[in-house]
């Protein structure tokens, strides 16, 4: 997963050439028929090999709500950046978006991802640079569309756009299987699937998992490597685990059968930086920012062992007293 080289240093003159790539077209296509050749979008194989030609597309999904999907996608996201990868965040959740108050940028909303689909704006106009990592953007979804305002052709155009400007373009997908999530997980390279360590979520998760082997883009052409699909556990708690209360990292791997990019600890941390309108991953000392680090790290290919998985030694005040003495 290589850093695509740019040749402008400003994210204007990145953006500047991608209005020409909005112009409307008489292509139109549905889920069904996407085996066009006439792509937008340019093939999956361009960004497989060790010199791709465009940016990456990666798709944090689940398959039940409040899970943890808009927190994973703000810090995986930010943590891209701050390695040097240029990234553009996108929320798909049309209607009910939340990305923006995650990443501090609620009141610097104008335009939105439907805007562009439906070519109110350009694509430059509706992306928000974060004013902390300056190799990180976000493009909101709209608050008073609905879903139905989502086409195939219009997301593929908005992708083109991103992926010839970004190194990774990251799609936080609403829940489920409805049209938000359908038309993110379809052009996807890769897709990470965000679960608790519960059974409900878990069965819902590997629904997504069948749904992005079948229905994905690269599922329908057939003549390239299939989604990349990895496994995200939030909200664990090891002493939960161990008391045979939850699902445990191997029983999840067994039930979904994807390898584990990073297992996030339960932390009251993540409340205080969503409200904060900060990505947890930049909170230093909370083991929950840290986790996100490692998991970001893993994805971009190092070897990491998974920490925060066992519980913590119970010291000797907790044990007679219930809580630590100062």
């Amino acid at each position: 997963m290589m850093m695509l080289t740019t040749t402008t240093t400003t994210l204007q003159k990145v953006l500047q050439p991608l209005s020409k790539q909005l112009t409307p077209t008489k292509i139109v296509r549905n889920f069904s028929s996407s085996l066009s050749k006439e792509f937008i979008l340019s093939h999956p194989s361009n960004v497989d090999g060790p010199n791709p030609t465009r940016g990456r597309i990666v798709c944090i999904t689940s398959g039940k709500g409040g899970v943890g999907k808009t927190t994973s996608a703000a810090s995986f996201a930010y943590g891209l950046a701050s390695r040097g990868q240029k990234t553009c965040v996108v929320d798909f959740d049309v209607g009910l978006r939340n990305l923006d108050i995650h990443l501090g940028m609620e009141r610097r909303v104008i335009f939105d991802l439907v805007n562009v689909i439906l070519e109110e704006c350009t694509l430059t106009q509706a992306l928000i640079k974060d004013k902390k990592e300056k190799n990180l953007v976000m493009l909101a979804a709209s608050q008073t569309r609905d879903k139905d305002s989502l086409t195939v052709e219009g997301v593929e155009r908005v992708l083109a756009g991103l992926t010839n400007a970004f190194d990774y373009v990251v799609l936080d997908s609403p829940a489920g299987i409805e049209s938000g999530a359908r038309h993110a997980m379809h052009f996807a390279d890769d897709a990470i699937i965000v679960t608790n360590p519960e059974l409900s979520s878990c069965r819902d998760a590997d629904k997504m998992v069948g749904f992005i082997s079948s229905r994905s883009r690269r599922a329908e052409l057939g003549d390239v490597a299939p989604v990349t699909q990895t496994l995200l556990i939030t909200r664990y708690d090891a002493e939960r685990v161990q008391a045979e209360e939850s699902l445990s990292i191997s029983d999840m791997n067994e039930l979904l059968g994807l390898d584990v990019v990073g297992v996030i600890p339960e932390s009251k941390d993540v409340l205080t930086c969503t409200n904060l309108g900060t990505p947890i991953i930049t909170m230093e000392g909370s083991k929950a920012g840290a986790a996100y680090q490692d998991m970001v790290d893993r994805y971009l290919g190092e070897e990491k062992e998974l920490r925060f998985i066992t519980p913590e030694p119970v010291s000797f005040f907790r044990k007679i007293f219930g809580k630590d003495l100062l």
